[in-house]
């Protein structure tokens, strides 16, 4: 089954670009590592999923590219082009000259309904495209005005015209310092419609991946790029084909079907992190080897700690004795340092997947007790390797991980809100202070859902 991305602001577009790139040099790069059948089986399956075959010689990625003024879209497509790998459709890409601003609701009120028609049309042109289509991935950012705003209308656009198609949306949480002023009521606008239209938030947080750049991957000087660029690995890791049943002939056909499906029991709760090891410069590979019992004791407990990464994990914190809650005696500002979970995916690339043993992530402790940890936890695994990794560990996690920045998300916005700081900017594209309050209150709602666990 295939995916259409739909790319969203300047953030959605530079991400989306790096994204196909990773999958791209994935798959023409000799590191599979496995049989010449099992590499022309992936390479098949990749294709079908995020790229047509049209006359040109290259693969054509299945995208849309959607942006409020043109410089980011023309660079993306030019890039693309340049690479001589793959290439966007020109046709698919809608842009205008006079940007959102930054602003919301000049996105979701403004362009939104007076672009809808327009860009509508090029989506369903691209899902016209698929054989079989197996659903919708967005990519935005939450902070600025096209991303946020626009990328909100559009979900729910999706949602009527797509009603039982998969829409999963990739969301990049700001820098806590800020890039804009207005970034926490663009956020809080954000997540709770997009809560009401999408399957699941898939959530990269910029200030996580700045610290990989900085401390994994050796980066001295940070770009927009470097951090981009970790963000497609990690997604690539994800979304590249995999086995998804115990011994299964064939790639899982329905990428997004079998993530909802394994990740988001209940529609309360549609948070999904995702983590990745190792992680590190390409020049230090070859002089280093990985064990599958080393990588899945780091995975679980980064998982249980909440740690991002595979440096400064927290090896004190354990799960909760059973029939002790590790929640309900904490306030929301004093967070159990335990990661409670929902449903867990891991995600195993590389020789020897077979004989791993996962059993550690099917610990009853582990999840709330509603859950069967027998349901609450999957496994795809597949014998090639991933991006020049021998061997490589994803670990997509339905949980408590995102608990304090959006608790902090929604706090500041509320002491912006109670001052009636910046209000007028969106009111006058429409939005009203009932608009924010129900947004607030939908978030509040989010936020007592996960701490209960």
């Amino acid at each position: 089954m295939s995916i259409v991305t739909v790319q969203l602001g300047q953030c959605g577009n530079q991400i989306g670009h790096e994204v196909f790139s990773a999958v791209c040099s994935d798959v023409h790069g000799t590191h599979g590592l496995c049989s010449r059948k099992e590499n022309d089986s992936y390479h098949e399956a990749c294709k079908e999923r995020f790229f047509c075959e049209e006359e040109s010689e290259v693969p054509v990625a299945r995208a849309v590219l959607v942006d409020m003024e043109p410089k980011v879209i023309s660079q993306t497509l030019s890039m693309a082009a340049r690479s001589g790998s793959w290439r966007y459709n020109d046709r698919s890409q809608f842009c205008q000259k006079q940007g959102s601003g930054n602003n919301w609701a000049n996105g979701y009120s403004v362009h939104g309904p007076r672009h809808k028609e327009a860009i509508m049309n090029l989506v369903q042109k691209e899902a016209e495209k698929c054989d079989r289509l197996g659903g919708f991935f967005t990519i935005m950012s939450m902070a600025g005005g096209t991303g946020s705003g626009l990328g909100a209308f559009v979900t729910q656009c999706l949602r009527d015209a797509f009603p039982t198609s998969f829409i999963l949306n990739h969301v990049i949480w700001p820098y806590g310092t800020g890039e804009v002023i207005v970034q926490n009521y663009n956020s809080v606008l954000t997540l709770s419609h997009l809560y009401q239209s999408s399957d699941a938030l898939l959530v990269h947080e910029n200030d996580v991946v700045h610290q990989i750049c900085a401390q994994r991957m050796n980066i001295k000087q940070i770009s927009f790029r470097d951090v981009n660029r970790v963000i497609a690995h990690q997604l690539g890791s994800v979304f590249q084909p995999a086995y998804t049943a115990a011994g299964g002939s064939c790639y899982s056909r329905n990428p997004l079907g079998e993530l909802m499906e394994t990740l988001v029991p209940h529609p309360e709760f549609k948070m999904l992190g995702l983590r990745n090891i190792p992680q590190m410069p390409e020049n230090s590979l070859a002089y280093s080897t990985f064990s599958w019992p080393g990588l899945i004791k780091h995975l679980r407990q980064m998982l249980i700690a909440n740690a991002k990464m595979e440096e400064g994990i927290d090896w004190q914190v354990r799960p909760p004795r059973l029939g002790t809650s590790c929640s309900s005696s904490h306030p929301t500002n004093k967070l159990p340092q335990f990661n409670t979970s929902i449903a867990n995916l891991v995600i195993l690339r590389g020789k020897d997947t077979h004989s791993t043993d996962l059993g550690s992530f099917q610990d009853p402790s582990l999840y709330t007790s509603w859950i069967n940890p027998q349901d609450a936890f999957n496994a795809w695994k597949t014998p090639r390797a991933f991006n020049k990794y021998e061997k490589s560990a994803s670990l997509v996690s339905n949980s408590q991980f995102l608990l304090k920045p959006l608790d902090n998300v929604v706090g500041k916005a509320w002491n912006m809100f109670a001052s009636k700081a910046y209000i007028h900017q969106y009111t006058k594209f429409g939005i009203e202070e009932e608009d924010f309050l129900d947004s607030f209150t939908a978030l509040e709602q989010v936020i007592s859902s996960y701490t209960s666990l």
